[in-house]
């Protein structure tokens, strides 16, 4: 038997497969849509009485319970009458989502995030596990840090290409993935290990577009040899992505260091029809102003981003909140400022 032949056939066996329980899974999607919205209608026909969407649900799922299963109890027809409730229309129901995904999605009250996650969700193929990770490590908080709520939204509608590396490099970044404790003894080597360990992990914390290039990038200039902690190269952004590892808190001399492994990626690797390689320093802490300092005014290529080794904390959180309310009132202030310069024009 041709060996062609049964790698081909083993392959249409498990795409089959993979479109069955897609199916299968959307089929669920689509019944919990149902069920939630017959009992919104019901519950409507009730309405003057407050507690009678309680007593209904309660009810039905006493009814439903012992003849399916715990699929339908209280808590999950609650869900379903919410999910109608989110998602009213049917035909916004995406097929590539699965009702655990969905559940995740629900629990977002704020639309425009919750609008991103799904997005992304389906642009990239999360699977449950890693939706819920990107929600727990506020990947959306982070990226509005350094853009605006509809750049963000824009690349991922895919109405837009990103064309800074601040649209998809965060600050910070969440690498509680790497299992690693916060210690004196905490080595450069150990770190850039476990991101190789986890490069999976890594590349969906990184963001869209990244491919893996090299590890210890020997750079030879004359006689000197340097080494490039990792290479990446961004198919989204056209350029490679240096990564410089640092366990303390950034200085001066890194981004020297830094900016010499992107003028050597620009003169000896880059081709012309590429644009300029960027350069990402990971660190623990940073003074922003002494980063802004030691870069020329118009710099956009070289990066400096503090990373964390667990989710994101409550405090942290709130600085996030903070930080993304005060970019959307300058976002707000400007469109008022350039609506009124339209006006005396």
């Amino acid at each position: 038997m041709a060996a062609n032949l049964l790698c081909d056939a083993k392959q249409i066996i498990l795409a089959a497969r993979e479109n069955a329980v897609k199916s299968v899974d959307f089929c669920r999607v689509q019944m919990y849509w149902n069920l939630g919205r017959r009992i919104f209608e019901e519950e409507q026909n009730g309405k003057e009485r407050a507690d009678y969407g309680t007593y209904l649900i309660s009810n039905l799922a006493k009814a439903l319970e012992p003849e399916f299963g715990s699929g339908f109890s209280v808590r999950q027809l609650h869900m379903c009458r919410q999910f109608y409730r989110t998602y009213p229309i049917v035909n916004t129901l995406c097929a590539q989502l699965n009702w655990s995904q969905y559940k995740l999605l629900i629990s977002i009250k704020d639309e425009t995030k919750r609008e991103y996650y799904q997005l992304e969700s389906v642009n990239n193929g999360w699977t449950k596990r890693e939706l819920e990770r990107q929600i727990n490590s506020l990947l959306y908080e982070r990226l509005l840090l350094s853009n605006d709520k509809e750049a963000v939204l824009a690349v991922a509608r895919k109405e837009r290409i990103p064309e800074e590396p601040t649209e998809i490099i965060k600050d910070p970044m969440v690498l509680e993935f790497l299992g690693l404790e916060r210690k004196s003894e905490f080595y450069e080597k150990e770190l850039e290990t476990a991101l190789i360990d986890h490069l999976q992990q890594f590349l969906l914390e990184l963001g869209n577009g990244f491919t893996f290039v090299a590890r210890q990038k020997r750079l030879l200039i004359e006689d000197d040899e340097y080494f490039a902690d990792l290479v990446f190269y961004n198919r989204l952004l056209r350029c490679f992505v240096v990564v410089e590892l640092k366990t303390e808190k950034a200085t001066h001399q890194d981004l020297g260091q830094l900016q010499m492994y992107v003028n050597y990626f620009d003169r000896m690797e880059k081709l012309p029809d590429e644009n300029p390689t960027v350069g990402l320093l990971l660190c623990t802490a940073k003074n922003d102003t002494m980063v802004k300092m030691s870069l020329p005014t118009d710099n956009k290529t070289i990066l400096a981003s503090k990373y964390e080794l667990y989710l994101p904390t409550d405090k942290l959180q709130n600085e996030l909140d903070k930080l993304a309310k005060a970019s959307e009132i300058y976002n707000e202030k400007r469109e008022q400022a350039n609506d009124g310069n339209n006006k005396n024009g």
